[in-house]
């Protein structure tokens, strides 16, 4: 289902997925969408981790740009040219989701999911996907009061040359962290691994930072031709394990 969230620039639309069994309350996790936004197949993901026995919020973070429905890829992404296609119209909008914007809406969800029907009070996670890992770090790090379980899957840009580049914050974060890198993967080549594995190692926190052989960027999104089922199927096993750990412990 679709609510609507009072966000820092106007009003947001949002995903959200409950267990499809059990009265609750259940934890509650962030979900942020990859760069072609809310769809289909972040709703599939989205009800995948619920019935494990979570609440779910994905927010349309491109807010600013229009509706979810409106910004949806038009092209058939499950072919490299149809993929490239959306891509275009996305990958600019990106660009415009600054760090500052992005930072000034986190509050509006985490205060969304604690005020869903059946969410616990309590810790809450956060994962993303390409840009969304992105955004999934930032939430740990803005918001260490709240946020226990941090995962991030072909992520890009996690650790850069840039002053505000997300790793940089990780001194302020308390979850327990899970990276799953695309293998090469041009946004986040080993050396930004490495560079992110060291700035979680100096911040003291538990995490696993690895690379999935074979996955290309995208390796999660069914609907597109960057899929690749194995690298899909170990997201969903060390996701389940860090939110279970940290969030049902």
């Amino acid at each position: 289902m679709l609510i609507e969230i009072p966000a820092a620039a106007g009003t947001a639309e949002a995903l959200v997925a409950r267990p499809s069994t059990g009265t609750g309350p259940f934890p509650g996790v962030i979900l942020y969408m990859d760069a072609f936004g809310l769809r289909p197949r972040i709703q599939d993901m989205a009800q995948r981790v619920a019935d494990w026995g979570y609440v779910v919020l994905a927010p349309n973070v491109f807010y600013r740009e229009g509706k979810a429905g409106e910004l949806a890829p038009a092209a058939d992404m499950a072919t490299a040219e149809g993929r490239a296609a959306a891509g275009k119209a996305a990958f600019p909008r990106v660009g415009r989701l600054t760090p500052d914007k992005a930072v000034a809406d986190i509050d509006a969800w985490v205060k969304a999911l604690g005020a869903i029907d059946g969410a616990a009070p309590g810790p809450i996670g956060a994962f993303g996907y390409c840009m969304g890992a992105r955004l999934a770090v930032r939430t740990a790090t803005a918001r260490p009061d709240v946020v226990a379980a941090c995962g991030g899957f072909h992520g890009g840009g996690l650790a850069t040359d840039a002053p505000d580049s997300p790793h940089l914050a990780l001194g302020n974060a308390r979850a327990r962290f899970v990276f799953g890198h695309a293998d090469h993967d041009q946004s986040m080549a080993p050396d930004a691994v490495a560079r992110l594995g060291e700035a979680l190692q100096a911040a003291g926190l538990e995490a696993s930072n690895e690379i999935y052989p074979g996955a290309s960027h995208g390796y999660s999104m069914a609907d597109t031709s960057a899929f690749h089922p194995e690298a899909t199927e170990r997201h969903f096993r060390e996701l389940r394990a860090l939110l279970d750990a940290t969030l049902k412990a």
